[in-house]
């Protein structure tokens, strides 16, 4: 593994604007609450109109350059308050921009980590290199409260295999809510970002129930649905206190469809789904049983059930248990599953599956030792001794991996196919 310095750390001065709740919706309020919340209103609307516009525009200027049409994001938020106070006289635009900015506050949501990568190829090749392509890499980004959403980068690979990771945008900004139904699995969610907002600045903060402490290391992959290409990541949906499996979907990066996945297997976390049909049926891995992983088909992409268990922890680094990383990329004659082995003194470490290109459920070879296991300068962090991936991709003859170090930052490394089938066949 050659090993690249383009370390990913966490940022606290990237930040959004989420919701403040004294109580703001109606089924969140009780009387207490509601109260609260109407005697923030009713001072706003003390003031003077003089008082009131000076107040506003010092408010604006003070967090001038921190978020985009931030006025309209006030003014969104006191339209969103409407149901949850009293009946009120006609505001201003000035109140109303007032009341919205005291209902909302920063959140900071990459201030602990940025790890769990995974990656894909751009869908827009425009200005790649020669030889080369432009990618997306997809990041799990953790704030305040251990909270984790959905946040994304953009680079390039040079013909030589060398990565490159695009500047980050100053702003950030979570998308626009376009749709919420109740589906057989649960709450389904469509949302949109502004062709305005670069990819860099989209983060997908949790927005159902089931979400509502974290959306969690997506393992994202280019589905070839004879030639239609979508976009699909699975990913854990974490409530505080329960978990389940939902899986994303999209075709830019700018609009996103999230949508429980049904069916037994779907209770547990690390599924990740294969790029393409095999004969003609979905193929996902997964552990079922916080140990082994399985193997499962399914006709419907958001229902799986079952599976065959059919590989086991066997050498000493994957002792305690093993889990996928990532979906499994297809080489010339094989599938190639990158594996996480948990061992002594729980260190995970990262090694590799070789399975039968027409049947998955054999197996020709794994790794006896790991091809990347936490060196002496990527042990020390949130969590010790880890190093994590959540998808790799093929470019040319060698395989992009994106991994994380401690659960803190992340950063890649490349390694040519040939030398990958040498140890991984040794």
């Amino acid at each position: 593994m050659n090993r690249q310095s383009l370390y990913l750390r966490p940022d606290p001065a990237k930040v959004v604007v989420r919701p403040f709740k004294p109580a703001t919706e109606p089924r969140d309020l009780n009387p207490t609450d509601k109260t609260r919340a109407n005697h923030i209103v009713e001072r706003v609307l003390r003031l003077d109109a003089e008082t009131a516009a000076r107040l506003l525009q010092e408010v604006l200027e003070n967090f001038d350059g921190r978020h985009r049409n931030l006025l309209n994001i006030f003014e969104s938020r006191a339209a969103e308050m409407e149901d949850a106070l009293e009946p009120h006289s006609q505001l201003s635009k000035t109140q109303r921009g007032l009341i919205g900015a005291c209902f909302l506050n920063e959140y900071s949501f990459e201030a602990s980590a940025l790890f769990n990568p995974s990656i894909v190829r751009h869908p827009d090749q425009t200005g790649a290199p020669e030889n080369g392509c432009r990618f997306i890499l997809s990041l799990r980004a953790v704030g305040e409260g251990h909270i984790s959403s959905l946040t994304f980068r953009s680079g390039t690979i040079a013909a030589d295999g060398a990565v490159s990771v695009d500047p980050t945008a100053r702003l950030a900004a979570v998308p626009k809510v376009l749709t919420t139904r109740q589906g057989a699995g649960g709450e389904e969610v469509d949302v949109l970002f502004g062709p305005e907002e670069e990819l860099s600045e989209r983060v997908i903060f949790p927005i159902t129930a089931s979400q509502s402490n974290g959306i969690e290391d997506a393992r994202f992959v280019e589905f070839n649905d004879d030639g239609k290409k979508t976009f699909y990541a699975t990913y854990t949906a974490y409530s505080g206190r329960a978990i389940r499996s939902e899986l994303i979907e999209t075709s830019d990066f700018q609009s996103f469809r999230m949508t429980p996945l049904r069916g037994s297997a779907s209770r547990n976390k690390g599924m990740a789904l294969f790029p393409r049909k095999i004969d003609g049926r979905n193929a996902m891995i997964g552990r079922q049983d916080n140990e082994n992983l399985y193997l499962m088909y399914s006709d419907d992409l958001y229902t799986w059930e079952g599976g065959q268990a059919f590989i086991q922890p066997q050498y000493p680094w994957e002792f305690v248990q093993i889990g996928n990383c990532g979906s499994p990329i297809e080489l010339d004659d094989h599938w190639l599953l990158l594996i996480h082995g948990v061992g002594p003194v729980r260190k995970y470490s990262i090694g590799a599956v070789l399975l039968d290109k027409n049947d998955p459920s054999k197996i020709i070879a794994r790794s006896r030792e790991p091809l990347v296991y936490p060196e002496g300068t990527e042990r020390e962090g949130y969590v010790p001794n880890v190093v994590y991936t959540c998808g790799a991709m093929r470019h040319g003859n060698q395989i992009i991996l994106p991994y994380a170090v401690s659960d803190t930052f992340s950063n890649f490394a490349t390694i040519r196919i040939s030398d990958l089938m040498q140890a991984v066949t040794n």
